[in-house]
């Protein structure tokens, strides 16, 4: 009798730790949300006043005086331009997205494989582009495009090539602002999935290659399934950010010619700023959040859907 007292006294002592133990990180978790709750406040307040004014300001008329629901949206509905610059706006994101990715890959597979002594340095080039401030960069290419005096122009004059109307022609133009978006843009990638390959443990690659796979079933069965949510997740927030762009083609294109270049940033400036109407412009950047929700909820779904076979 007196053992079984004892063995239920020695049951009780780590089940009665447990529970303190679990009580006492409710509260430290609970003092930590307290003491951030300003900064959560702030930030909810600064994202969602704006959102919501966008809103408010998207179901009044020209003049802002009067509500009229939602005919900006169908008046835009009814423009040629507006379906034109969400055809741009997709093919402009998705572009330049895809080919970030894959020059970023690259870039990290190759600064990876460098010596450890030689990263650094490597690294610290890379990064310049992103670094950067975007306007400087875009100065830099709008000299670089310059019609008159376009380096690019000069160097295939060299090879006999005639000039190349970098922002003067429809085609050319868009090139060229998914071509600068991607040179800022794709050092952001590489360093995310250099971040990736680092935390690859190398057992894996040493068992695969036992097995005699080769490089490119490494990389197809090892390397990818390890930074398949790094790569998505980049994916998601390059997306968005590259949507939302605002001066890239302004600083090089304006637009043009003839609005074959704008995206919804620039379009909704156009229109709310330089034309005058704010709420028809509030209402061509409100189109951004359906089409940034669809693919966050695509991609944010096939990683839960991974994270749940894991």
């Amino acid at each position: 009798m007196v053992d079984a007292v004892i063995q239920g006294t020695h049951a009780r002592a780590p089940a009665r730790k447990r529970s303190g133990l679990r009580r006492h990180m409710q509260r430290k978790s609970s003092i930590a949300f307290f003491m951030a709750l300003p900064l959560i406040l702030l930030i909810t307040l600064l994202v969602l006043y704006p959102a919501l004014y966008s809103v408010h300001l998207a179901t009044l008329n020209k003049s802002m005086q009067r509500f009229v629901g939602i005919d900006n949206f169908l008046f835009l509905f009814k423009r040629e331009t507006f379906w034109m610059v969400v055809q741009q706006s997709c093919i402009f994101a998705i572009t330049a997205v895809v080919f970030k990715a894959i020059i970023g890959f690259f870039v990290a597979h190759f600064v990876h494989n460098i010596p450890a002594k030689g990263q650094r340095k490597w690294r610290g080039m890379l990064l310049v582009p992103w670094v950067i401030p975007p306007a400087m960069s875009c100065l830099a290419w709008l000299w670089l495009f310059d019609p008159s005096y376009s380096a690019f122009n000069w160097i295939l004059a060299l090879f006999g090539v005639g000039p190349v109307p970098w922002t003067g022609d429809a085609y050319w133009a868009r090139f060229s602002v998914i071509l600068v978006n991607v040179w800022i843009g794709a050092p952001f990638f590489m360093i995310m999935y250099l971040a990736a390959l680092k935390s690859v443990p190398e057992q894996l690659y040493e068992a695969a290659e036992i097995d005699g796979a080769n490089w490119w079933q490494r990389m197809w069965y090892v390397t990818l399934p390890m930074m398949r949510n790094i790569i998505a997740i980049t994916a998601l927030f390059s997306l968005i950010v590259t949507f939302a762009n605002f001066d890239i083609v302004r600083i090089l294109t304006a637009g043009g010619p003839i609005d074959r270049t704008h995206v919804f940033a620039t379009w909704s400036f156009w229109l709310g700023i330089q034309g005058g109407d704010i709420p028809l412009g509030a209402s061509v950047s409100l189109f951004m959040v359906p089409i940034l929700a669809i693919a966050a909820i695509f991609i944010l779904r096939d990683i839960t859907r991974r994270g749940s076979e894991v």
